[in-house]
């Protein structure tokens, strides 16, 4: 959801072979597919997701969108919207890894099985299209 990084810095990297590591590529938990309107009212008082844009109007309401046109296309290839984007941060040969964060073990076994997919051609085209619709909506 934040790509700013794929402008410059990720061509200036892989120009120079400079290995990339994302931080937090589910958008803080946003991308998970398990995040809806109640779960974000019903964050902690305390947690930081409550003062952070992404988690607020109307970025919320296009985030949540966005996810929700993803899932068929997860689906489809046999994965979770989190796995999806691991993956698709993941299949830029620039960058060698990245920190996701788990709160359960099952959440862990998620992120290994979307270290090791592959998205397709048409997987790779699909996401950019939906998330160029993503980044229009909130220009």
């Amino acid at each position: 959801l934040r790509r700013d990084v794929e402008r410059e810095t990720l061509k200036f990297c892989a120009s120079n072979d400079i290995g990339v590591l994302v931080y937090s590529p589910m958008q803080k938990g946003l991308l998970t597919g398990t995040f809806d309107r109640k779960r974000v009212e019903n964050l902690p008082e305390d947690d930081h997701r409550r003062r952070d844009h992404m988690f607020q109007e109307p970025k919320l309401t296009s985030i949540l969108e966005t996810v929700e046109r993803l899932r068929p296309l997860a689906q489809r290839g046999g994965r979770t919207v989190g796995e999806l984007a691991i993956a698709w941060c993941l299949r830029r040969p620039e960058v060698t890894s990245a920190i996701v964060g788990a709160r359960r073990p099952a959440q862990i076994e998620e992120t290994v099985r979307a270290g090791s997919c592959e998205l397709s051609a048409e997987e790779v085209e699909s996401v950019e299209t939906l998330l160029l619709k993503h980044q229009e909506k909130t220009l």
